[in-house]
């Protein structure tokens, strides 16, 4: 490494390798894309390495790009805590935190529950991510997350927020139609909602097979609010969290004896920043919030 290493070419590397867009970075690092891309050329020939494939896809790391990336993230890291030890974080909660979480538990649950975190710590920049896929908090998706399943490896802290249940759920309209199901046999003669099968992205969603193997949905979706609109609609019956449906008059549960599913959400953040005062706030914040909500996840 004959040059000088400029230690700001890290957030430059961590930028691009967290979106895989050149331009997605520059945008978030408030500068020109050339010059982003000028300075990331810079960063290789100082190491001497080359640390992405370009492709007209986007930026994707090398062996030795994931090696520097592992490199980058501690640097991190340790600025992290060092800036939230000596600013004094722990009286004054600032700074940004973005939260993953499922489509319908970030937007029924979760999106009101940040409203009031945000009224209590106004210095705190809250970003909400919801997407019908897991969170990679390893390259920093997100800080924190909330997952269907507890992480079985990684540098993870993870708790239990809470069990949430699952039911069969219609419309009045459609029971006026076709009749309420008595049996789990009775459902094969009913129209059903469920899941596009080769987009499910976590076994705990796979609600169906549980419930009968001879039920094949007739409409499907990958997104949890579009089929609960589709339920509204008429469309059919839907296997759907009690948090979300039983705040609609318009849904109705049946066979409550036959068709009960328990899951759970976990809460997940990266260890590296689990120490910092703003993810432990909000941490705690959003537990509560659960917490004092838990009839409406659980009968």
């Amino acid at each position: 490494m004959a040059k000088q290493f400029d230690w700001g070419a890290m957030e430059w590397f961590l930028a691009i390798a967290r979106s895989g867009r050149l331009t997605v970075a520059a945008q978030k690092l408030g500068i020109d894309h050339t010059t982003l891309s000028r300075r990331i050329k810079q960063l290789e020939e100082t190491l001497d390495t080359r640390l992405f494939e370009r492709s007209v896809t986007g930026y994707t790391l090398t062996p030795q790009g994931e090696r520097f990336l592992e490199a980058a993230q501690g640097a991190e890291t340790i600025a992290l805590q060092a800036a939230n030890d000596i600013s004094g974080e722990t009286s004054k909660i600032a700074g940004t935190i973005r939260i993953g979480g499922p489509e319908g538990f970030g937007s029924s649950f979760m999106a009101p529950s940040l409203v009031k975190l945000g009224q209590k710590q106004p210095g705190l920049k809250l970003e909400l991510v919801t997407m019908p896929r897991r969170f990679s908090l390893t390259k920093r998706e997100a800080d924190m997350a909330v997952s269907l399943a507890r992480p079985e490896k990684g540098r993870f802290h993870a708790h239990k927020l809470t069990d949430y249940e699952l039911g069969l759920y219609g419309t009045a309209e459609y029971f006026d139609r076709f009749g309420q199901p008595e049996t789990r046999a009775d459902l094969r003669d009913h129209r059903i909602i469920g899941y596009v099968q080769d987009l499910i992205y976590a076994r705990e969603l796979d609600y169906i097979p549980q419930i009968s193997k001879d039920i094949v949905p007739w409409i499907t979706s990958s997104n949890l609010l579009a089929q609960m609109n589709m339920t509204i609609a008429g469309a059919g019956l839907c296997i759907l969290p009690k948090f979300i449906a039983a705040t609609d008059p318009r849904l109705i549960r049946t066979m409550a004896g036959e068709v009960r599913l328990i899951r759970s959400f976990w809460l997940i953040v990266h260890a590296d920043l689990r120490d910092l005062a703003r993810i432990r706030y909000c941490s705690d914040f959003l537990t509560q919030e659960v917490r004092a909500a838990r009839a409406l996840f659980l009968s």
